[in-house]
């Protein structure tokens, strides 16, 4: 009867096993709710170009912008559990998860995480007409014209958004916000001097900064980052709990099996150190993670809680 017993329960995890070790069979599909050419699609198809040599299968990006982020988020929450549709989370959704009042999913129920891929720093840039060279004389100015100084973002609830709504919250300032249609409508804005303040993607506003377009006067991160060593932190010029910038991480739909999970996040691993990848990534100022799934729930819960508070501080919703 034991050794019955012993052969059944053999048996039944035979399936999972198999599936792990032969996975992947098929080409899989990495989701981006963004457009082609964006920051989030840029770090995908670098990581999915490594990815596929890894595991000898084509890692196929799919796009599927819009609604900030849910669409896409939707379409890998309805997908099959069968590690075949991978989805890069952006740190959008962990805004979403509080401002939205109607999400037809939800990011713990209907995911598993993966790994934390990586992040890159938001920089605070202003128009050169702007008399602010640095964040405290434009916490000076914002304070001495209260409501009138105006920041641009790439919508309500983007993370350009979001990082000018936490440094308003810690620098006590009033900014006024400027929602455009996107960071493209918004970077354009500053150019022109039309909105002069941004909390933007460092990668993208890095040439503008170069070229004298734009005046960068801080980073985000809590460290300065390689590709622009002379530029101070916000944290070292009055405000050390300030962090924030574009995180992203990968999951794959609820009840996909755990040994898929940990087969994909060993390939990912292994794509994130490769030379080239680590090269590329590194230009678009993006500083890799690489964790356990376990570290990436800790990280989202913690990142929806940080994220809600200051939402519904704010008297934020979204339909």
């Amino acid at each position: 009867m034991r050794r019955t017993l012993v052969i059944a329960l053999a048996c039944s995890v035979l399936p999972v096993s198999a599936l792990a070790q032969s996975y992947p069979t098929k080409p899989p599909r990495l989701l981006v709710s963004d457009s082609p050419g964006g920051l989030a699609d840029t770090i995908a198809r670098i990581i999915a170009n490594g990815w596929s040599e890894v595991i000898g299968q084509r890692v196929i990006i799919e796009n599927r912008a819009g609604a900030a982020s849910n669409i896409g988020a939707l379409v890998a929450a309805k997908s099959a559990p069968d590690g075949y549709t991978i989805y890069q989370i952006p740190q959008t959704l962990a805004v979403n998860a509080t401002l939205y009042t109607n999400l037809q999913y939800d990011i713990f129920r209907d995911f598993l995480p993966i790994m934390r891929t990586g992040s890159s720093p938001a920089m605070v840039v202003v128009h050169p007409s702007l008399p602010a060279k640095n964040i405290p004389e434009l916490v000076k100015l914002a304070k001495a014209r209260p409501g009138e100084l105006r920041f641009a973002s790439a919508g309500t609830g983007a993370p350009t958004f979001m990082a000018g709504e936490l440094f308003k919250k810690i620098a006590g300032v009033n900014l006024q916000h400027v929602p455009y249609r996107g960071g493209g409508e918004a970077i354009t804005a500053v150019m022109t001097g039309e909105t002069p303040v941004y909390f933007a993607p460092l990668p993208v506003a890095k040439a503008h900064v170069e070229s004298g377009r734009l005046r960068a006067i801080g980073v985000s991160s809590l460290a300065r980052v390689s590709s622009m060593p002379g530029l101070a932190k916000v944290a070292e010029q009055g405000y050390p709990t300030y962090e924030t910038g574009f995180w992203y991480g990968l999951v794959v739909p609820a009840k996909t099996p755990r040994e898929v999970i940990m087969s994909i996040n060993a390939a990912v691993k292994k794509t994130l150190v490769l030379p080239d990848v680590a090269r590329r990534l590194s230009e678009v100022s993006f500083t890799t993670v690489g964790d356990q799934p376990e570290d990436f729930a800790a990280f989202l819960r913690g990142e929806v809680d940080k994220w809600g508070k200051i939402v519904k501080e704010l008297g934020l919703k979204a339909n």
